[in-house]
């Protein structure tokens, strides 16, 4: 047993790796190997834990009786309800690969930090730090350098700019805190590594990040410059009037500055109402909080924000097409657990202030406003993003390490077995570690046959037919994923590229999946949708199941009424349908007019969204009524904002009826948006051509 005595403070420290922790064999490589390592490591130290009681290991356990270490068990326990009562369970529970948030994931952090709670002193708290500080600095370190190389905004090894300035948000605070106990050069040197940090969290150019940062930066300037002493306030005032001078000629040139080329400064820059991103947030703030209003008490559940985004979903105010977090980590929270899930949430963020007082009164002020600051920038930046397990784990790990050592502790007490629960804390740590195979190996070759799928999708079907079926015969929570991917390797690859067998069978493999999960999770609009399109490419040898169709039609509108894709679908059946019969025929006729009916009632919905006024013109003009098709492509043209589906589809209407100066407008806009388009090159080509030529 000392050996395991001696190894479980290191796996208690062991998720603070997570951010290094990356696959390039899986689906989502940045984000799925972090999860299931935490999955497996939570469960080995949990099983250590349960040996090292039963063997008489003495831990803390007067600290549970503390209300402050209430917060996070209490907000387990109402995820658990909330979700039980929810949308579904299951998915709750397990999340999606490109996630991994669910119940299963807030199960686990809460344990380790409970465990962290029971068994951190001073040495483990100094030691937690000083690892954090070296692990960010790396990450930061290949965050530079990638900007180096590429440019433009950096994800590091967390993939996304914005987690990776929300880890770093938090872990440049531990960072800081570090450098308290150490010599002077080694002090110097965790100094220099969070300076690496900053200019990191600059480079991913995350406003959210950057904003909670010069808040804390000006609060603990003016802080020092009115309660310091000698050169501290003097500096401390200088700093905080610098701060306010950049600040105003910001905003004074910011029309100037959004257009630099440098990406940090431009995005801040442009910081306004009008700002596309920012208005498209509030618009989903506004009516996420409504959705809320309809559930207030204990939400919809974990993992089921897209259920309430695709409700209000409006692609005039939108630009991302599927959104399973509102960007706003409070909302979320509300929106899964109710008013309650909030409140612990925003409890959960104002713990520190308690032990940081108590560290003040000890003489440690210097580190408990650290841990005020790193309250205070947490939780502005997570009122625009959300967290990771690499920033959520950290976050408990550093609050449970905090309350360890905010008071003076008398000395660990042995929790009273009985003299069987040695032989059966063994049975349990066995039953823990078996429990990795389902939880974490299975997932992990799941995403891992998906991945490979994805690379034999156009050279070699059958191939890639067996990896998916070897993924979903591990029988994970991987379906819905599966049914995603599957729709994009067919609808946007394989319908177009392949022909004959290799495509029915492709064909074939996709309806399979989606039909599964459309069976499966009633909720889930996406698949409704996913399916709905995949069928209406069906190959001309295999006969379509209408019911179906139909029914996931069906449902894709109900449950994104906004949503442009079904109604076109709905709208080009028709027109296939109405071509199968001679062009003056009563069928043909009826089957045009059913398609105008229906954009015209898709219109209705969204008057303003430029690209179906572009389609019904086309219907229209196609049908002999040229007067009102020129009344609707006049529509979509003042309605038009920058869309290159909506540039490719005007350019169409325009090439058809010959109205050469608005196609090259269109065609000019296809090119910008998409470059590699040659066919769009060669058509604005020839149109240039023809007005040189007639100068």
């Amino acid at each position: 047993m000392n050996y395991v005595e001696r190894a479980y403070p290191w796996l208690l420290l062991s998720p603070v790796i997570l951010p290094v922790v990356m696959w390039g064999g899986l689906i989502y490589p940045y984000l799925v190997p972090k999860t299931l390592f935490f999955y497996a490591i939570s469960l080995v130290t949990i099983g250590v834990f349960g040996l090292l009681v039963a063997h008489g290991r003495a831990f803390y356990w007067a600290r549970l009786t503390r209300p402050l270490t209430w917060i996070p068990v209490a907000l387990l326990a109402l995820a658990y309800v909330a979700s039980m009562y929810g949308i579904d369970f299951y998915r709750s529970f397990w999340s999606l690969f490109i996630r991994g948030d669910g119940l299963l994931m807030l199960t686990c952090a809460t344990t380790s930090f409970y465990l962290i709670v029971l068994y951190a002193d001073r040495v483990f708290f100094e030691r937690l730090l000083r690892t954090v500080a070296v692990v960010a600095s790396f990450v930061a370190v290949y965050g530079i350098g990638e900007w180096l190389i590429t440019g433009g905004r950096i994800g590091s090894l967390l993939g996304n700019a914005a987690f990776f300035a929300g880890y770093l948000g938090i872990a440049f605070f531990a960072t800081l805190a570090s450098a308290q106990s150490l010599s002077l050069s080694w002090r110097r040197a965790v100094y220099a590594g969070a300076v690496l940090q900053i200019t990191a969290i600059i480079l991913t150019a995350t406003r959210g990040t950057i904003v909670a940062l010069t808040v804390a930066g000006i609060t603990a300037l003016a802080y020092f410059a009115f309660v310091g002493k000698g050169k501290q306030r003097a500096w401390s005032a200088g700093m905080l009037v610098t701060l306010i001078v950049l600040g105003g000629l910001l905003f004074a040139f910011r029309a100037e500055l959004s257009k630099v080329s440098f990406e940090p400064i431009a995005r801040i820059a442009s910081i306004s109402l009008s700002d596309g991103t920012v208005s498209s947030r509030l618009f989903i703030w506004k009516n996420m909080v409504t959705e809320i209003q309809k559930s207030p008490w204990l939400g919809v559940g974990t993992e089921h924000i897209d259920s309430l985004f695709n409700r209000f979903y409006d692609p005039t105010q939108i630009y991302e097409q599927w959104f399973d977090r509102s960007h706003n980590a409070f909302l979320d929270y509300a929106a899964q657990y109710g008013i309650g899930g909030l409140l612990l949430y925003l409890a959960l963020i104002a713990s520190f202030i308690i032990p940081a007082r108590r560290l003040e009164a000890r003489g440690e002020s210097r580190v408990a406003g650290i841990f005020v600051l790193l309250a205070t920038v947490y939780a502005i930046q997570n009122f625009f993003v959300f967290d990771t397990i690499s920033s959520f784990w950290l976050l408990l790990a550093l609050l449970a390490a905090l309350i360890a050592i905010s008071r003076n502790e008398t000395r660990p007490e042995i929790f009273p077995v009985a003299p069987w629960a040695r032989g059966a804390s063994w049975i349990f740590a066995l039953l823990l570690l078996y429990a990795i195979v389902p939880v974490s190996i299975r997932p992990a070759l799941a995403a891992y046959n998906l991945a490979h799928a994805y690379t034999y999708q156009l050279i070699d079907v059958p191939t890639q037919i067996n990896y998916l079926s070897r993924g979903l015969a591990q029988g994970t929570y991987g379906d819905l994923e599966y049914g995603y991917q599957i729709y994009d390797m067919y609808a946007n690859q394989q319908a177009a590229s392949l022909s004959d067998a290799a495509r029915a069978d492709a064909y074939q493999t996709a309806v399979n999946i989606l039909s599964a999960n459309f069976n499966r999770y009633h909720y889930d609009g996406r698949t409704a949708l996913a399916l709905a399109h995949v069928l209406s490419l069906a190959p001309q040898s295999i006969p379509v199941d209408q019911n179906l169709l139909s029914a996931a039609l069906t449902r894709a509108i109900e449950q994104s009424p906004k949503r442009s894709q079904p109604w076109y679908i709905l709208a080009n059946l028709s027109i296939r349908n109405a071509n199968a019969y001679p062009p003056r025929s009563k069928e043909h006729a009826a089957g045009y007019a059913a398609a105008r009916d229906i954009l015209t009632s898709y219109i209705t919905l969204v008057p303003t969204l430029s690209a179906p006024h572009f389609e019904l013109a086309q219907l229209l003009y196609a049908s002999g009524n040229t007067a009102s098709a020129e009344g609707e492509a006049l529509k979509g043209k003042i309605n038009y904002t920058s869309d290159l589906e909506t540039a490719r589809r005007a350019a169409v209407y325009y090439e058809t009826i010959l109205d050469l100066p608005s196609a090259a407008y269109f065609l000019a806009e296809v090119l910008r948006l998409d470059p590699s388009d040659e066919g769009a090159r060669s058509d604005l080509e020839k149109i240039q051509a023809y007005e040189q030529s007639k100068k």
